[in-house]
């Protein structure tokens, strides 16, 4: 069986942050979707566990950071193209998402990025695959 990766995020609404993610085209699996948490499908082995604070605070005995004053993670995504990344970081401003600075052309690889409503980085790129070794 392959490896799965689970990123948890502490959210402060639920429903909102569904509303967003769904705005940039992720689906959510109801199995384990409830009042307090949500499971949002990115790809078949990675998922993002979208929990309120309540339920995020159970697995810490650390205080949540505020994403929006302090960075503690950043989620790289990657895309199929330069044009996905371009797509995906306009859907997530016109949900309510925002930018946090310019597109990156590095030649191989192209890359921007966004702030999902709590302030999380998701950085959006695209590598050419013949620049891959």
């Amino acid at each position: 069986m392959p490896r799965q990766i689970f990123v948890n995020l502490p959210v402060r609404d639920l429903n909102k942050s569904i509303a967003f993610f769904k705005k940039l085209g992720f689906s959510f699996n109801p199995q384990f979707t409830d009042d307090t948490a949500t499971c949002m499908i990115i790809s078949e082995d990675i998922y993002t566990m979208l929990l309120t604070h309540a339920k995020f605070s159970t697995f810490t005995p650390k205080t949540i950071c505020d994403a929006k004053k302090n960075t503690e993670v950043l989620i790289a995504l990657s895309c199929e193209d330069r044009s996905e990344v371009d797509q995906l970081v306009k859907k997530a401003v016109a949900a309510g998402g925002s930018t946090y600075n310019q597109p990156q052309d590095h030649g191989f690889m192209y890359a921007h990025g966004f702030q999902d409503l709590d302030g999380h980085i998701w950085e959006v790129f695209y590598m050419d695959p013949a620049h891959i070794q």
